[in-house]
Formats: C-alpha cells, sequence, structure tokens
C-alpha cells in the first residue's frame, strides 16, 4: 500500500486481497483478553469460565430461545456462578460463555464500534444477564474497562 495514494490504502481494492475475516481461534484470543480486563469482582460470579467460539449458535439454542434466525444472538452464558451453586449439589459443568463468530463479525459491520468493544459488551451482558445486574449496573462495569 503506498503512501503516494491520495485516496489513502482504503481506495485500492488490490490491497484487500490478502485480508481475511477472524478465525474462530482469533476470536477466542480476543474474547480471553477483554475477559482478562474486566474487574476482579465481577469476573469472580462466574470463576473458572470458559469462553468458546462458535460460527453460530446450535439448532437447540435457536429452538430453545424461540429465535427468527441464528443470527439474532451474540452471545450466551450457560452455568451456574458462584452465588448461586450449592455445596450439596451433584458436580456442575463449568460455566461458559459462547460467542458467535458470523452474528458478532454481521453486528460489526452494521455498526461503529471496534470489535474488541463488542466481545467486551456481549461478555458483560452474558455475564451480568444471567446474574440478574441491571443495565445501568452492566453499563457501568463497561465504562470500567479500560
Amino acid at each position: 500500500m503506498s503512501s503516494d495514494n491520495p485516496a489513502g490504502p482504503l481506495a485500492d481494492p488490490l490491497a484487500w486481497r490478502p485480508v481475511k475475516s477472524l478465525s474462530l481461534d482469533e476470536m477466542e484470543v480476543i474474547a480471553a483478553d477483554a475477559y482478562r480486563r474486566l474487574p476482579d469482582g465481577f469476573r469472580s460470579l462466574c470463576e473458572g469460565v470458559i469462553i468458546r467460539v462458535d460460527d453460530f449458535p446450535s439448532a437447540d439454542v435457536v429452538a430453545e430461545m424461540k429465535l427468527e434466525s441464528e443470527f439474532d444472538i451474540l452471545g450466551l452464558f450457560q452455568g451456574i456462578g458462584l452465588p448461586f451453586r450449592s455445596e450439596s449439589a451433584p458436580s456442575q459443568m463449568p460455566n461458559m460463555i459462547w460467542l458467535y463468530r458470523r452474528p458478532i463479525l454481521d453486528y460489526w459491520a452494521e455498526h461503529d464500534e471496534t470489535l474488541g468493544a463488542i466481545i467486551t459488551h456481549v461478555l458483560i451482558h452474558e455475564i451480568g444477564h444471567h446474574f440478574g445486574l441491571s443495565d445501568e449496573d452492566m453499563e457501568a462495569i463497561e465504562a470500567s474497562v479500560v
């Protein structure tokens, strides 16, 4: 890409040939980094959470949530956080947050936000909604993330 181009590097369509969409693994790395940046107290709600990225939600999730399309959901929290665990309950599956790559990339393409901000937003909201936090609480947590 030449800086001689007065229209900038985006004006040359051939310069975009090597550019690829984020892979599942690359998005998982971004999500893990975004999760590490969340406040400790917030992260402790779901200690040991596993973050997974898939292209779309499963057909079971689409049916269970009565979604019109697999693009209608950006992420999902599955599990039981520390405040709700019981010592007498049988062993629990680990808490998981699913991020859905294709819906997130589609949302990113349609909005003026960074991909990192969108992924952080999804993480906070999946954890927050699961634990009954208000939108104001979640907005405050998002504002505190640097």
